[in-house]
């Protein structure tokens, strides 16, 4: 029985003694920890697991980064739209190995029924190498066209697809021999996707903003007679 009088002593409030570890970057992880930690941080835009390393990207610009990614984005929905059998996925994670999960800008993949090699696991999220990448690249240069790059060339994805907006300069490259190689401009000056038949690029048009011109190109690939085979496959 307490004294009459006597000062009251609250009990003093419990911290966890070891809190749960979030993202930090520059974390050494195995995919499933990272996992983890990512989903204890629900207010986390993106964060890429690239070849056992965290990476956490800056705050991402209007003019060097979301407007590129609009138009890209735009050039591959309509692409899809009219390519049954072909997805595009806007900022989703991919599972590519266990040292790597990176969250690529925009991915563009074939289905199964397609033979495509990727697929979407039972907890929503692309597993194995999409057939096409393409990321944005601004103040992630460093490991974009390095650890990243040989991440996606090593697990097979296919082609690669940089907009360096620092230069406003765009390369392609696709994998042949285990190498990624750049792909050219054919006679008429649009790049070609090997793996998506009809899948034309203005790069030029797009580097200085022309979307209607982009458009245009893509038109006439989708209306070319290879990809009216692919459609038939």
């Amino acid at each position: 029985m307490a004294t009459l009088g006597a000062p009251t002593v609250e009990p003093a409030s419990q911290a966890p003694a070891n809190p749960a570890p979030l993202l930090e970057p520059g974390d050494r992880l195995t995919r499933d920890e990272f996992e983890r930690r990512y989903d204890r941080m629900p207010q986390l835009k993106k964060a890429e697991l690239i070849e056992g390393a965290v990476y956490m990207p800056s705050p991402v610009r209007a003019k060097l980064h979301s407007q590129p990614h609009s138009h890209l984005a735009g050039w591959l929905v309509v692409y899809a739209s009219e390519t049954p059998g072909v997805a595009s996925f806007d900022d989703s994670t991919v599972r590519l190995d266990h040292d790597n999960e990176p969250q690529p800008d925009l991915v563009l993949l074939k289905l199964p029924a397609k033979g495509g090699q990727a697929r979407i696991s039972t907890d929503d999220y692309i597993e194995g190498a999409p057939e096409l990448v393409v990321e944005i690249v601004g103040s992630s240069r460093a490991y974009d066209l390095h650890p990243k790059k040989t991440a996606y060339r090593r697990n097979g994805v296919r082609e690669y697809l940089a907009w360096i907006t620092g230069e406003q300069r765009l390369v392609w490259w696709e994998l042949r021999e285990g190498e990624y190689q750049e792909i050219a401009q054919a006679p008429d000056g649009l790049l070609q996707s090997g793996v998506f038949p009809g899948l034309w690029l203005d790069a030029a048009a797009l580097l200085r903003g022309d979307m209607k011109a982009v458009l245009s190109a893509l038109r006439r690939g989708l209306d070319s007679p290879e990809h009216r085979a692919f459609l038939a496959q």
